[in-house]
């Protein structure tokens, strides 16, 4: 079992609309870090931005930007996640992806969709949680607006030991972003990775950045910072987390309760 998982944040800007762009300037950033991370986390929709033109940009799961995915996790020996726009059986998702290097296929469709954009009437939401063994840790995959949904995220019985929450989250909000990254850490005593895009948008909504890595006490382990493309690589140990857990086991006094679909 690997005790330490190296974790790149790729805090970048992505071309609004240009699938096959963004696919080639994400694979170079990709590329910089290949041997130096064990997963890289991409922003949420990575290859159009937070659009809602879904009939026109949505990518069926054998089109191009899950071969990309595929092969970049082969060449570059790591594991990558992120979300893109989604199409199956008739309808649209947006639809997290956890891609390991010997071709593990994990999917995540994002459950609370943004209302106040009309992500709600173009998408359909997803059901279902993701956990992910990788390298001896359990890594919760979710997507933006989830953040703000503690119950959804509730971590029962160490079930996972990673939560990551990728992003395009407006620097308006920036305030709430950092509040909730750092609370969800410590309630789930688990290291929480969030990763947002920067630049502005097709929509002139302006994303500050402030990707960052919680640890399960609240303590920030790195910060990509604000308005900078940068790539921030973290190593999280899991004989921290497990020796915090035992010495301060608050998750044995969780309360249980079953989420509805």
């Amino acid at each position: 079992m690997t005790e330490d998982l190296r974790v790149s944040m790729i805090q970048s800007h992505i071309i609004w609309e240009d699938r096959e762009e963004n696919l080639c300037y994400y694979g170079e950033l990709l590329r910089r870090v290949s041997g130096r991370t064990d997963l890289a986390v991409l922003p949420e929709t990575f290859t159009t931005g937070f659009s809602m033109n879904v009939e026109r940009l949505a990518d069926t799961m054998d089109g191009p930007t899950v071969r990309a995915l595929k092969e970049w996790a082969s060449k570059y020996k790591m594991a990558v996640a992120g979300s893109f726009i989604a199409t199956e059986g008739g309808k649209f998702f947006n639809r997290g992806f956890f891609i390991t290097p010997e071709g593990e296929e994990h999917y995540y469709d994002k459950r609370h969709l943004f209302r106040m954009a009309d992500e709600d009437k173009h998408f359909s939401p997803g059901d279902k949680r993701l956990v992910v063994p990788y390298k001896g840790w359990n890594i919760c995959l979710q997507v933006c607006y989830d953040l703000r949904f503690p119950v959804w995220s509730r971590n029962m019985a160490n079930e996972y030991d990673l939560l990551v929450y990728v992003a395009n989250w407006p620097e308006a909000r920036k305030k709430v972003w950092k509040a909730l990254l750092q609370a969800r850490a410590i309630e789930n005593m688990a290291y929480v990775c969030g990763v947002n895009r920067v630049g502005v948008d097709g929509k002139g909504f302006v994303f500050r950045g402030d990707s960052m890595v919680f640890d399960p006490k609240g303590k920030k382990l790195a910060d990509a910072g604000k308005r900078e493309e940068i790539t921030r690589t973290c190593t999280l140990s899991k004989k921290d987390l497990e020796a915090f857990r035992a010495k301060f086991p608050a998750w044995k006094d969780m309360d249980r309760f079953v989420v509805e679909p």
